[in-house]
C-alpha cells in the first residue's frame, strides 16, 4: 500500500474544497488497493453539518457497496478526523484511517479514540497511521484560516 499516493490524492481533493471556500479536506476510501469513494469538505455548500469529507466518502461507499458497512477498506484524509467521523467510520466497519495533518499539537488520536470506546461501548477495533505529508496536508488548513483572518 502505497500511503503517500492515497493522502496526495486527498490533498488534491482538499484543495477543490478550498476553491469552493470549504475547510480544504479531502478524503477517500480503499478496498483492494482500489479507490472506491472520493469527496472532500461539504458542509456549506450542502447546508450540512454533517458534510465532512470523511462522512461524504462512506455515504458514497456504501451505496457503492449497497451495504452499510465497508469491511477490508482503508479511510484515508488529509486531516485527522473528529469525533463524529471516527464513529462513523467505527460503524461503517473501516479497519484503517490514514491521516495527513494532526488536528492539533498534541498527537493524540487514540486517546481520542480509547474515550469513544470506553465511554460509548463501541466494539470495533480501528487503527490509525498518522502524519503522512503532515507539512503539506497542514499547510493548506493553516493558509486557509489565515486567509480568513486577513
Amino acid at each position: 500500500m502505497n500511503h503517500e499516493f492515497y493522502i496526495k490524492q486527498c490533498y488534491l481533493l482538499a484543495k477543490e474544497a478550498q476553491k469552493n471556500n470549504e475547510v480544504p479536506v479531502g478524503s477517500l476510501i480503499t478496498q483492494n488497493n482500489k479507490i472506491i469513494a472520493n469527496s472532500y469538505n461539504s458542509p456549506i455548500k450542502l447546508n450540512d453539518p454533517t458534510a465532512h469529507a470523511e462522512i461524504n466518502v462512506i455515504r458514497e461507499a456504501c451505496k457503492k457497496n449497497n451495504n452499510y458497512r465497508i469491511k477490508d477498506s482503508i479511510l484515508y484524509t488529509s486531516l485527522e478526523p473528529c469525533l463524529m467521523c471516527l464513529v462513523a467510520a467505527c460503524e461503517a466497519r473501516i479497519d484503517l484511517i490514514v491521516f495527513g495533518a494532526y488536528s492539533s499539537e498534541n498527537k493524540n488520536i487514540e486517546d481520542k479514540f480509547k474515550y469513544i470506546k470506553e465511554n460509548y461501548k463501541i466494539d470495533h477495533k480501528l487503527s490509525f497511521i498518522g502524519g503522512i505529508l503532515e507539512k503539506e496536508c497542514s499547510l493548506i488548513i493553516k493558509d486557509f484560516f489565515k486567509s480568513k483572518r486577513s
